[in-house]
């Protein structure tokens, strides 16, 4: 792997934690992500299945979890099955993991070939009541491709009907949603990396440069830094482009006077980072740029400082949106009076910042977790307010991300350029 070695203490610590939530007589099986498929025999690279990862921290296609705590032979308790390699497969492929080598990245204490699934599964759903399956679950999520998951569901309850089939995605939400300190590391380094290469922009972005000459930059600084890549499809969106949420051609040349919106974020042993920044591309803001560029920092400010233990996702929103009612008319684009006899439901900010504010963050860039469950300490959420005015070919979005804990919270991005004067000078030089 590219990135450094993860001790195994994350993984036996998230698998124990997850046992505690199993009632008795309980099998739950992770199946690693499809490789999946592109044209006549080309594939794309594996990304794995994040929940699999963060019970296993097995990066390798074909692997299967199994957790069944109750399991009458003690080496059935916890297993983690692998596709067996070979000379040919050393050849063609490359080197897969060997069963020492598992055991010492999972912690798992039975590792066996795939081939053996079958019989062993076969006795564990003997000993079994509930049976915990795995599923993409989010509340944006769009599934119109069957996963090795879905088939591996399908072919379990027609095998086995009269189990009781329950939700294993449920439990990891829960779990998920608070940072072990060993992930807390990982996703600073996620961040360190993503600020370098904002740092190598402000010396690169000029006018005449190409938004995918920008996007370059980026992943040349990911790459050389351990990260497989962005987190997501990083969005580089000069003057009119930047006013487009999710924004991804990357194809304008970049002109004199236009701001240019950045939001990518680097992955790093497959933790995410997820940043957002706004830049002239002459190097100076214009008045109006500025004006803009500050109402949005004292919004994300504002917003940074109620990321705090207690309050709650609807409340935070409705804090927020009420400091952004106010810049918006201090910026003449919303009047006092209107905003006064506004339909609640339908704030009149939401046209100029239509998106919303935070979000958990972690394996996955929108990561799993309860939305509505309270801010905990060891949450990691992205704090990100922006102000898009189409009219003016103007957009602007300042995102860091920031750990929720016991006394306030911390920053992961503090020491990424944000104030209008750094962003000039770094610039300027």
């Amino acid at each position: 792997m590219r990135y450094g070695p993860i001790a195994p203490e994350l993984f036996i610590e998230n698998r124990r934690r997850f046992r505690e939530l199993l009632p008795p007589q309980s099998l739950a099986i992770f199946n690693a992500n499809d490789i999946l498929p592109t044209n006549a025999d080309g594939t794309l690279a594996l990304k794995q299945n994040n929940d699999l990862f963060y019970l296993s921290g097995v990066d390798q296609e074909e692997s299967v979890l199994v957790i069944c705590p109750d399991a009458a032979l003690e080496k059935h308790r916890e297993i983690l099955f692998l596709r067996e390699t070979s000379e040919h497969i050393l050849v063609w492929e490359g080197y897969k993991l060997t069963k020492d080598e598992a055991r010492a990245v999972s912690g798992v204490p039975t590792i066996m070939w795939l081939d053996a699934l079958p019989a062993v599964l076969a006795a564990l759903m003997n000993e079994a009541e509930y049976v915990y399956l795995n599923t993409n679950e989010h509340i944006r999520a769009v599934v119109e491709v069957e996963t090795r998951d879905a088939r591996f569901i399908q072919d379990l309850q027609r095998r086995y009907p009269l189990h009781q089939y329950r939700r294993a995605a449920k439990l990891l939400h829960q779990l998920r949603a608070i940072k072990s300190p060993e992930e807390i590391r990982l996703m600073r380094r996620a961040c360190e990396i993503t600020g370098n290469a904002f740092r190598r922009l402000l010396g690169f972005v000029k006018p005449g440069v190409w938004e995918y000459e920008v996007e370059a930059e980026i992943l040349h600084e990911f790459v050389r830094s351990g990260s497989r890549g962005p987190a997501y499809g990083s969005i580089i969106g000069s003057g009119e482009s930047a006013t487009i949420l999710h924004y991804v051609s990357n194809d304008r040349q970049c002109q004199a006077g236009d701001v240019l919106l950045l939001d990518f974020g680097a992955e790093y042993a497959n933790y995410a980072a997820d940043l957002s920044r706004s830049i002239p591309v002459s190097g100076t803001f214009s008045p109006r740029q500025r004006q803009v560029y500050e109402a949005v920092l004292r919004v994300f400010k504002f917003a940074k400082s109620r990321l705090i233990v207690g309050n709650h996702i609807e409340d935070y929103h409705k804090q927020v949106g009420e400091v952004m009612e106010q810049e918006l008319i201090n910026l003449d684009l919303l009047h006092g009076s209107d905003v006064k006899n506004q339909d609640p439901d339908a704030p009149l900010y939401k046209k100029y910042f239509p998106h919303g504010t935070s979000h958990y963050l972690g394996l996955d860039v929108h990561d799993v977790g309860y939305k509505y469950r309270k801010f905990e300490a060891g949450m990691v959420y992205t704090c990100e307010p922006g102000i898009y005015i189409r009219e003016e070919k103007l957009g602007i979005r300042l995102e860091n991300d920031i750990l929720i804990t016991p006394n306030g919270n911390e920053d992961l991005m503090a020491d990424i350029p944000l104030e209008v004067a750094d962003i000039e000078r770094l610039m300027r030089k």
